[in-house]
């Protein structure tokens, strides 16, 4: 390859870039192999039976942890960082959420219901849910267990050390709140509810889909000179025509790591 140019590229004649092009596919198929022999070993994880009854707060009022499956079998629960009293949501958790609208009736086709728990008290979800514009269900598990139980959320005399317990590990870590994904299976007959799998920090990457259109990019994410990942995102509603460094979100670097 010759003629680097300013960006530290080589430009290439068609047929170079042909044989460059398809040394890299040979790699991207075996990583997606490797990605469907992950896939399939998570669905082979044990299953917890939740033993515990939850109740949340949402649209349709109170309903139990079993009535959130909304006649499916399966049900993941995003939850997103928004504690009580907060004036907004985390604005990473945010990000993710733009994903969401167009995802649910998708899901709902293959037996699957996507809702958004928050700790923080319905009214303030709702609130924050109406300036976004999202139409996605939205419950509250104020007052609950929930959050704390599936490490999404941490008392303050939960933390050793000053680190608490996140993403199967203790960690350092700024906030009471925290995001992570919670997936549940219900069983017909019996409606007995089982935990199947949780994720948190980088495995929720795969959620976000503005990310895997970046990574895509000739630049691809350009995160690398930002002090921690998505410094640069903000709120849909607070982007400014001429993009530059955003400030923080409510959590930081360790959430992605």
């Amino acid at each position: 390859m010759t003629n680097a140019i300013d960006l530290g590229h080589a430009v290439v004649s068609k047929d170079q870039w042909l044989e460059a092009r398809k040394t890299l596919l040979l790699k991207e198929k075996e990583f997606t192999r490797q990605r469907d022999e992950l896939s399939r070993q998570r669905r082979e994880l044990p299953w917890e039976k939740v033993e515990k009854s939850y109740v949340f707060s949402g649209p349709n009022g109170e309903e139990t942890l079993a009535e959130l499956f909304d006649g499916r079998s399966q049900l993941i629960v995003y939850h997103f960082m928004l504690g009580p009293g907060w004036a907004e949501g985390c604005k990473s958790c945010s990000f993710l959420a733009d994903h969401f609208d167009a995802t649910v009736v998708h899901l709902a086709q293959r037996d699957v219901t996507l809702v958004v728990a928050s700790r923080a008290p319905l009214s303030e979800i709702e609130a924050f849910k109406k300036r976004m514009g999202w139409r996605f269900k939205w419950v509250s598990s104020y007052g609950g267990d929930f959050n704390f139980d599936y490490q999404a959320s941490f008392a303050k005399e939960a933390r050793v050390d000053g680190k608490a317990y996140y993403n199967y590990g203790l960690t350092e870590f700024p906030s009471e709140e925290v995001p992570g994904l919670s997936v549940f299976y219900k069983e017909p007959q019996s409606n007995d509810v089982f935990h199947t799998y949780s994720a948190y920090a980088r495995g929720l990457d795969i959620l976000v889909g503005v990310y895997n259109f970046l990574d895509h990019a000739p630049k691809g994410r350009d995160e690398d000179s930002l002090p921690f990942t998505m410094e640069w995102v903000r709120h849909h509603d607070r982007y400014e025509e001429h993009p530059k460094a955003a400030a923080g979100c409510c959590h930081a670097e360790e959430i992605h790591a």
